[in-house]
């Protein structure tokens, strides 16, 4: 079972989460038919996803896009604050790999570019910011994010391994960030402990679970765990959904489909699942614009 566990340490002073993601990410990257290296970076992200949303309020969600001059061309994330995630990748082709057969997830994404997170908090217009690419790694980028955009001092750490076969063999993260008023010691020696653990893939592999991670990164360091919250895969994509899709294109572009392809198809970018609109289907979405107009 995929799932996250949220701690508070004793003094208040620092929040942290853990979380395991194996099977989530395999599902989303089967779904995509991601190759390697694309699921590598997909799983990346799908858990920065994961621990972004950890910290919303119930009702919110959060995105999170990485847009790079690689060839994989982005990688789109949504999360919300009960464990729902869900994303895709630009080309799900793409398996970069370096010269030492390791997947180049840098490579893949692009040294040039950009990261854009944007908040739902149930206001009139998301909360939105942007960070230069640091280093097309994820983790890092997601940090440095946090620091400059929302003052928050943090450290992400994100892991997977990817069988040759290309199945996602372990996913799973970190996320770590100082709470006022800052305690400098703490967050020094959580550093210090964050450079001396073992690799996160290593750990994942061994079968750490996130209580152990935590248990790791906060030895001696007392905390109170919050929460365990399972995760899973979910879209809310609908089929009402696309209908509002396909209305907000206007009556001419739907005259335009029926006439020419008798129909349409359009296919969630996040799922995967397909939603057939007949040529009577279009005429009715059609009619039911004009006799809004006209009430209106």
């Amino acid at each position: 079972m995929d799932y996250l566990v949220r701690i508070i340490t004793k003094a208040g002073n620092v929040r942290g989460l853990a979380c395991l993601t194996t099977g989530l990410v395999e599902d989303i990257c089967k779904r995509h038919g991601t190759l390697p290296t694309a699921s590598a970076a997909l799983g990346r992200a799908l858990t920065a996803g994961t621990l972004m949303g950890a910290f919303l309020k119930t009702g919110q969600r959060v995105a999170l896009r990485f847009e790079g001059n690689g060839p994989l061309k982005k990688i789109v994330v949504e999360a919300d604050s009960n464990g729902s995630v869900r994303g895709y990748v630009g080309d799900p082709e793409v398996n970069l790999q370096k010269p030492d057969g390791s997947l180049d997830v840098p490579g893949a994404i692009g040294r040039a570019g950009f990261l854009t997170v944007a908040k739902d908090l149930g206001m009139r217009e998301p909360y939105s910011g942007t960070v230069q690419l640091y280093t097309s790694q994820i983790a890092q980028d997601l940090a440095l994010y946090l620091v400059e955009s929302e003052q928050i001092p943090s450290a992400v750490g994100l892991a997977e391994y990817v069988e040759p076969t290309g199945e996602v063999a372990v996913a799973g993260g970190f996320l770590i960030q100082a709470v006022p008023p800052v305690d400098p010691d703490v967050i020094e020696e959580l550093m210090a402990r964050i450079e001396q653990l073992p690799p996160l893939s290593q750990l994942l592999r061994e079968g750490k679970t996130p209580e152990e991670i935590l248990e790791l990164l906060f030895a001696g360091i007392p905390y109170d765990i919050l929460e365990k919250r399972e995760l899973r895969f979910a879209c809310s994509c609908s089929r009402e959904r696309i209908e509002r899709v396909l209305i907000s294109m206007g009556r001419k572009e739907l005259a335009s489909l029926r006439e020419e392809q008798h129909g349409a198809e359009v296919t969630c970018e996040f799922c995967g699942e397909r939603y057939s609109f007949s040529e009577a289907d279009l005429v009715g979405l059609i009619a039911g614009m004009t006799e809004g107009e006209a009430q209106a």
